[in-house]
């Protein structure tokens, strides 16, 4: 349905139909915004505000596609650190139509059945702090999962004998990330869209945090990518989204690992993909101790929006100096003191 509604919007002019404004719109140069567009509601736009001045000042802006943890059609979860980026000079289009649902209530419960045993005080961008659970909370979330597994094992013993419905399908998949760049593409160079001439089509990167990050794996073949960022996210020895390892052997482009240390879920399968990427591709990991939520939850996104702000400046708006995140150990030790960095290829 999804590919119908993108199919059916080429042809449409871009024709924003909802705007807001999230943390004053950042704390780059060019003010951010978010926005949900008519002929291509499956997908919601973090950009500049005042698009067209933003481009007279900068030139055409480089653009990112981007795919949601848990494969979502959701993007709410990423929508500090996208609209901190967006501020800096960015068109990303996000998988997942446009809403405005309170962000701080999202994350407040999964940061708190995710708390990372290596992070300090966790401060939400509204400066409420979250507390790991308790051992009496603890607990009582363990015996509630126990008891839903036992009523599900009833139940599925009660029923063996009859047809069991069919596991029901992600509502996303990799494609659509090359979907909507094809959409970005013809609006580009429609006379008279919104983003006429206004996006740097030879700069796209793709994004992905978590499951999302195997979507990214899924497309990235595309010549059209000119890098990858993988957020607490990597293959292994996974099958996710009809992605495996062997996608990596189809990389071409420069790659950014941002994992949460030992403690994120994600990070044994990005080692593995760190160390069989290809010795032609250039590839940088960092690793925090926030886990597998990572900063996404603090204000502007907190330290991880800054490290792919500095990424994308540097592999797609050509900025050398914020290479030193990336390649100067003793940079990345003054700036982020309890992450840890390795690179290769470069």
């Amino acid at each position: 349905m999804t590919a119908m509604m993108v199919a059916m919007s080429m042809g449409m002019y871009a024709q924003t139909v909802q705007r807001q404004v999230v943390e004053e719109g950042g704390t780059g140069p060019f003010k951010s915004e978010v926005v949900g567009d008519a002929s291509c509601t499956g997908f919601t736009v973090y950009r500049p505000q005042n698009l067209k001045e933003v481009v007279a000042k900068q030139g055409a802006l480089p653009v990112i596609v981007y795919a949601n943890g848990a494969c979502f059609n959701n993007n709410v979860e990423m929508r500090l650190l996208l609209s901190e980026v967006a501020s800096y000079g960015y068109v990303a289009a996000a998988i997942g139509p446009y809403d405005e649902a309170d962000v701080m209530a999202q994350w407040r419960g999964v940061l708190k059945a995710a708390y990372p045993d290596t992070k300090g005080d966790v401060i939400m961008a509204n400066g409420e702090k979250i507390l790991p659970m308790t051992a009496e909370e603890k607990k009582a979330q363990q015996e509630e999962q126990a008891k839903q597994r036992a009523e599900a094992a009833k139940k599925a013993k009660k029923n063996k004998k009859q047809a069991q419905p069919a596991a029901p399908q992600f509502s996303t998949y990799p494609k659509m990330l090359l979907e909507v760049l094809d959409w970005l593409t013809e609006q580009n160079a429609k006379q008279g869209s919104e983003y006429y001439h206004c996006l740097a089509l030879d700069h796209v990167a793709a994004m992905g945090q978590s499951c999302g990050g195997a979507q990214v794996l899924g497309v990235a073949y595309d010549p059209r990518i000119k890098t990858c960022v993988m957020l607490n996210s990597g293959i292994g020895d996974m099958e996710m989204m009809g992605t495996t390892k062997e996608a990596l052997k189809n990389l071409h482009t420069p790659m950014f690992y941002m994992i949460g240390g030992p403690g994120d879920i994600a990070y044994a399968n990005a080692q593995k993909d760190y160390e069989r990427i290809a010795d032609n591709i250039p590839v940088v990991m960092l690793n925090s101790k926030d886990g597998h939520s990572g900063t996404y939850y603090e204000k502007y996104g907190g330290n991880y929006a800054k490290a792919v702000v500095k990424w994308l400046d540097w592999q797609l708006k050509g900025q050398v100096g914020q290479s030193a995140l990336f390649l100067d150990d003793e940079y990345l030790k003054m700036k982020f003191p309890e992450w840890q960095g390795v690179r290769k290829n470069f």
